[in-house]
């Protein structure tokens, strides 16, 4: 897959998204390189591994290029090993609302405490269902970054929110 990435940040409230999920999986996640609102990045999900680059931003975080391929498990244990310093550890839960599906993210390690989920959109200003679950938007505010987690995680910042 390849093209534009819209989408939206939020903050989630409760656990109920656990409950509304249609499905679940693993994530772990390293970054080749990041900077510059630019990220080359490796992950395992289940038993598939991805090999992603995406670049910067220029309409504040919400529409980015997006570059996916999928790659070997073997691969991506290789390129782990290319990694910048701190692995993004997380469970991803798809909850369906409305004609779209948001992706629920809790985090492990560094990040625990952090959940946030997002939804993918065809255009920024496409109208979507809210789950209750959903909290304050956080669309744009690189601290909630995977690529800043990992160099900046949660626990060290999570009583400013």
């Amino acid at each position: 897959m390849s093209g534009l990435e819209i989408e939206r940040k939020f903050l989630v409230r409760g656990n109920g998204y656990k409950q509304q999920a249609v499905s679940h999986s693993r994530i772990k996640q390293g970054y080749i390189c990041s900077g510059h609102g630019r990220t080359v990045r490796v992950r395992l999900r289940d038993h598939c591994a991805f090999l992603t680059i995406k670049g910067p931003s220029l309409d504040g975080g919400l529409s980015r290029y997006e570059f996916e391929k999928e790659i070997t498990l073997d691969e991506a244990e290789h390129l782990f090993h290319l990694c910048e310093p701190g692995i993004i550890d997380k469970t991803r839960y798809l909850v369906p609302s409305g004609k779209h599906t948001f992706e629920v993210d809790e985090f492990y390690g560094d990040n625990e405490g952090l959940v946030m989920a997002e939804v993918e959109l065809s255009a920024p200003d496409e109208p979507y269902e809210k789950p209750d679950f959903i909290g304050r938007e956080v669309t744009g505010d690189r601290r909630f970054y995977n690529s800043h987690l990992r160099q900046n995680p949660f626990r060290l910042w999570k009583d400013e929110i």
